[in-house]
């Protein structure tokens, strides 16, 4: 077990700790937040064998970072990381699903895949999230993975404008180059969507790029999630180590 903060901190009024899932009762825990916040919260169509929980066929072979309410008991915050020898095993990343990752071919002995974040709706702070990356900084050290893979999503409620407007403006300036650029393959239309509007990065996307990721290329459109989602890439050697040690620290 990777115990990221064995000594309990009360933030923003509440404590909470931070650890992996060491059973399936843990990932069970996992599972219905992601439930909650995707299905009933987003309206996520989601195909589960148990009802009230998001499990998928990679769930077994993923590493389930938990934030748990000390107060409440309960998980508030979760992310899943899928290592490179566990992808190997299931047979692909799950965001090929999305993206053609071809190019990526010779990282994946070195690249995790960090997937289905979400925070549950009654602590979105800003407190939890800093704790999943402070976890996600200390896992990426601790095993040594080169690089790390994953989509950021944005919710697609306004018809794809603000997505659109979140790829013009970090486009500019965190592109991957093109040896590590991924096509997606349900490419959202962003010349169209793009009005020119300026809006705030969400949360998760400033993280990947405050920690020094790129964004591998047009976001993908998935209509399950109903989400338009972007493909970051963190090589380790170009993590921006000054934000990660204040995660961690």
């Amino acid at each position: 077990m990777l115990d990221v903060c064995s000594t309990p901190r009360r933030l923003s009024g509440t404590r909470y700790h931070m650890s992996l899932a060491v059973d399936d009762s843990e990932i069970r825990e996992a599972q219905r937040l992601r439930y909650k916040v995707f299905a009933e919260e987003m309206g996520a169509r989601l195909s589960s064998v148990l009802p009230g929980h998001d499990i998928d066929l990679y769930d077994p072979f993923c590493d389930h970072l938990l934030i748990r309410d000390l107060d409440g008991g309960e998980v508030v915050g979760t992310y899943r990381i899928l290592p490179p020898d566990a992808a190997k095993r299931v047979g692909s990343y799950y965001s090929e699903q999305e993206f053609d990752l071809t190019r990526l071919h010779f990282l994946r002995p070195r690249m995790a895949e960090l997937g289905r974040s979400c925070v549950h709706p009654a602590h979105r702070t800003g407190a939890v999230l800093a704790r999943l990356w402070m976890g996600l900084a200390d896992y990426m050290t601790r095993y040594g993975h080169e690089y790390v893979v994953g989509c950021a999503s944005i919710a697609m409620t306004d018809g794809g404008h603000i997505a659109a407007s979140v790829y013009r403006q970090i486009v500019t300036r965190h592109l991957a180059p093109i040896e590590w650029r991924a096509a997606p393959r349900h490419r959202l239309p962003v010349e169209s969507l793009d009005d020119g509007r300026v809006t705030s990065l969400p949360p998760l996307v400033k993280g990947y790029t405050r920690l020094g990721a790129m964004v591998c290329g047009e976001p993908a459109w998935d209509p399950d999630f109903n989400t338009a989602d972007l493909l970051m890439l963190l090589p380790m050697a170009q993590l921006n180590r000054s934000y990660a040690r204040r995660l961690i620290g």
